[in-house]
């Protein structure tokens, strides 16, 4: 048996990500007519933390309470990690005696070496190069609402950091069309931009990229590890801010999400996201059901 992890959305061929899909939406009916779905009893799930994440700590510890299981939280002091253990042997030690991981890292690299070493399934809650996970809530939320998203457009305003790059792999994997809106030398990574080149195409005008967009999506202009860059990025990102004009410029039932927490002033506006068009309140909760769906897959590939 080989183990599956979820470094990244490109670890799920096209039908396991809509399968997954499927099976979010799914979950989220059954948790909303209060019906038992128990699927993953007496698994436990350790959750790795080298960085704090509302959202993400809750979501999965709930989901995995929701299919009969368990959470461990880990923080840096709380693990052996934070005294200096190879990444390697944390990984061998937590394989005897937990069945899924979870890590929000600050370097890529340390989730893929974890996911080497470890024999049970390791999830990517976020690293210094892509976002999963939020991306799959992301996709779950606009599958809901208007179906399939092969052969649509998104337009991605803003930094070229993880979660564009997560967004430019799920393009490849589900076939939708990419326009990526960026302030010059903000761009994606070129490793990603040399693999991924179908179905992705760049400007530097959040004007010209929404025009007729399904779904527009934008994320801080300062994220993880780049907080010290916070006044020379306000500079470079003026004109990127998302407002309800610049939806006006996507078509009419067109979409709006991010992946909060959202710095209101700076990416977007005050009131774009309580305009009609948003569904970022959806797309928050439904990184639940999704990472439920998420769990259930990579547990039942280990058995």
């Amino acid at each position: 048996m080989t183990v599956r992890h979820f470094v990244r959305l490109a670890d799920l061929s096209r039908d396991e990500l809509l399968q997954i899909l499927q099976r979010a939406s799914e979950l989220k009916q059954q948790q909303k007519r209060g019906e038992p779905h128990a699927t993953c009893a007496n698994k436990t799930l350790a959750m790795i933390f080298e960085l704090h994440s509302t959202r993400t700590r809750v979501s999965f510890e709930t989901g995995i309470s929701q299919l009969g299981g368990s959470a461990i939280f880990l923080s840096p002091a709380d693990s052996q990690l934070g005294r200096g253990e190879p990444i390697a042997d944390t990984a061998k030690v937590l394989s005897q005696m937990v069945d899924i991981v979870m890590v929000r890292a600050q370097k890529h690299r340390s989730i893929e070496e974890f996911a080497r070493n470890s024999s049970v399934p390791v999830i990517n809650g976020m690293s210094d190069e892509l976002h999963p996970c939020q991306v799959l809530a992301d996709l779950q939320t606009y599958v809901d609402a208007r179906g399939p998203i092969q052969g649509r457009t998104v337009a991605f305003i803003g930094d070229g950091y993880n979660m564009c790059q997560s967004y430019m792999e799920a393009a490849h994997v589900l076939d939708f069309k990419l326009r990526i809106a960026h302030p010059l030398d903000y761009g994606p990574s070129g490793c990603y931009q040399d693999a991924f080149r179908v179905n992705v195409s760049y400007s530097n005008s959040p004007q010209e990229a929404v025009v007729d967009a399904d779904l527009v999506v934008t994320d801080v202009w300062s994220s993880m590890g780049h907080e010290s860059e916070g006044s020379d990025r306000l500079k470079a990102f003026e004109g990127f801010q998302v407002t309800e004009r610049l939806l006006d410029r996507a078509k009419q039932d067109t979409l709006f999400m991010h992946c909060l927490p959202a710095h209101r002033g700076e990416e977007v506006n005050e009131t774009v996201l309580d305009d009609p068009r948003s569904v970022v309140w959806e797309e928050a909760g439904n990184r639940l059901h999704s990472q439920k769906a998420l769990m259930e897959f990579l547990l039942a590939s280990a058995t």
